[in-house]
């Protein structure tokens, strides 16, 4: 069940925006920005159903892209006015050229204590330990099927041993607990849903099940293929039993459940039957340098045109708080706005 939310209205005089030299960072309807998602490219080594079309996928210039330099300036700007915790994402973020050194930069930034990443796998058997020496924290692994010839028409060409052995030799690095992503889509991967669940029952891993959002590009395949969390759920319980609910850490936006007796536990991310908005806090950096404030709405504030204008740190600072400042108070799926502008390989997950 839906938990119900009390919008706070907006501050409307402008005069009450945090300024320079402020610690944390507040949009206008209360809610601290402390999490922010960087793209490190727009580029990727899968092409997967939900994600991008099947031809004419459109990646920006390699000039258009933000350098090394360009990330870890807006990093160190954000962790002075309150971002602590930063996840790493693309496209597929461990094709970017010199992944291991940006991650170190990232962790060394005084007032990051957080360094994640999501990934698809494919690269993470070779990179696992450098980049747990480098100071990443965790890894989200998206893994939408256990079935060899189903995870190779689902990602139109990958191969799910090499995503296995980088989830093994992530845990073995220690880059844990590891989490594993898995987007519902009905008649691809909404039958396996139990025997993904079932992961969880012998190690200490989390199965979280991501209803399908409608991207730029893809809207077709969340128009006929949406399973809900609660039709998720009943699939679980059909095979596992009564899921216990627990406790989620606070701003995450999974719903977390364990089966019976289980080691690893369940999430569920349901931003179209359950959107978690009132608790978001988070925003996004694309890897050509756009704050996108949120993940389905076609609304962003250009960094690149400050980073490359000879702007001053306070500059780069002042633009983040206005974009944090005009951050919406949620998507607009329930009234039909589904103008998001990119896909999601553009934006960053």
């Amino acid at each position: 069940m839906a938990v119900p939310l009390t919008v706070t209205p907006p501050v409307t005089d402008e005069r009450a925006i945090p300024r320079f030299g402020e610690r944390l960072t507040r949009d206008a309807y209360g809610r601290p920005m402390t999490y922010l998602r960087i793209s490190l490219t727009d580029r990727c080594n899968l092409r997967c159903v939900y994600c991008m079309p099947a031809i004419g996928a459109k990646f920006a210039p390699r000039d258009e892209l933000l350098t090394d330099e360009e990330i870890i300036t807006v990093v160190r700007a954000a962790a002075k006015i309150g971002f602590s915790k930063i996840r790493l994402t693309g496209g597929e973020p461990t094709v970017r050229p010199h992944v291991v050194d940006i991650v170190r930069e990232i962790a060394n930034t005084p007032g990051i204590d957080d360094v994640s990443m999501t990934t698809n796998g494919l690269l993470l058997a070779r990179l696992a330990e450098d980049l747990k020496a480098a100071g990443l924290r965790r890894v989200n692994v998206s893994i939408d099927t256990l079935k060899p010839d189903r995870f190779t028409r689902i990602t139109r060409g990958g191969k799910i041993e090499k995503v296995w052995a980088g989830i093994e030799a992530a845990e073995a690095a220690g880059l844990t607990p590891i989490k594993l992503n898995a987007v519902v889509v009905r008649g691809q991967n909404d039958d396996e849903v139990a025997d993904l669940a079932a992961l969880t029952i012998d190690r200490p891993w989390q199965m979280r099940f991501i209803e399908v959002m409608p991207l730029e590009g893809v809207g077709d395949v969340h128009d006929s293929g949406l399973v809900t969390t609660a039709e998720t759920m009943d699939l679980i319980e059909q095979v596992h039993g009564p899921l216990e609910g627990l406790e989620a850490p606070p701003g995450d936006p999974a719903r977390i459940y364990r089966i019976q007796g289980a080691k690893g536990t369940i999430g569920f991310i349901s931003p179209v039957s359950q959107p978690f908005c009132a608790f978001c806090n988070r925003i996004r950096l694309t890897a050509d340098g756009k704050l996108r404030l949120c993940l389905l709405r076609n609304d962003e504030v250009d960094v690149r045109d400050i980073l490359r204008s000879g702007g001053t740190e306070e500059d780069l600072i002042e633009q983040i708080r206005f974009g944090v400042w005009r951050k919406p108070w949620g998507h607009g799926l329930a009234e039909g706005d589904r103008n998001t502008g990119r896909g999601m390989s553009q934006i960053g997950g």
